[in-house]
């Protein structure tokens, strides 16, 4: 039967919906900004490039703010498990502390993005009623003759969407870390560490 407690079984699902969060995450902004945003460059229709992106998010949101949900309710649950090892064992808070910044600040970038993506949308259809004609690059990339209230909100979201797997992957690695840090060998070490901290 083995010997583990319902703790630890909870500890290793909450584990897991917080990697499979980042990993899906990670993996969707990627795709987002360099297959998404970027597909723009293969269609002639200057408003198509604007209409596909933005299609394309619209439907990637519900899945994009569940992952990004479980991250945040999966990693506050984790941290108070390890409430006792944050406090002993050296290096862990700082690195707990800095994966919980990099999630938020993940978060707000993602919204950031989604908000600008928006505009682009509104102010392109806008244009477009107006009989304005709508030229681009792509997606985020403005073109010399893209009105410039559009080319600003298209500076937004390309730097929030570098900025998104940016804290994303920060967010991966940091668990990495945090991860290693249960093995035997390193919380003896680092409660040694904590408690007789080198001169």
């Amino acid at each position: 039967m083995g010997n583990r407690s319902p703790v630890d079984d909870s500890h290793a699902a909450l584990q897991a919906v917080h990697d499979l969060g980042a990993a899906l995450w990670f993996g969707g902004s990627v795709m987002g900004g360099v297959g998404v945003n970027k597909s723009g460059e293969d269609l002639r229709d200057d408003i198509d490039k604007i209409r596909v992106a933005e299609s394309a998010w619209r439907r990637f949101a519900p899945a994009q703010w569940l992952v990004i949900g479980a991250v945040l309710v999966a990693g506050s649950q984790l941290t108070w498990k390890s409430k006792g090892r944050l406090a002993v064992q050296h290096g862990v808070g700082r690195a707990g502390a800095a994966q919980a910044a990099t999630a938020v600040a993940g978060t707000a970038a993602t919204a950031i993005a989604a908000h600008s993506g928006r505009k682009i949308g509104e102010l392109t259809e806008r244009a477009r009623e107006r009989g304005n004609a709508v030229d681009v690059k792509d997606a985020t990339v403005p073109s010399p003759a893209t009105p410039p209230e559009t080319a600003t909100w298209q500076r937004r979201e390309r730097i929030a969407q570098y900025l998104v797997p940016l804290f994303a992957g920060a967010n991966i690695v940091l668990n990495a870390y945090l991860t290693q840090q249960y093995r035997p060998g390193r919380n003896a070490t680092g409660i040694v560490q904590r408690l007789l901290p080198a001169s």
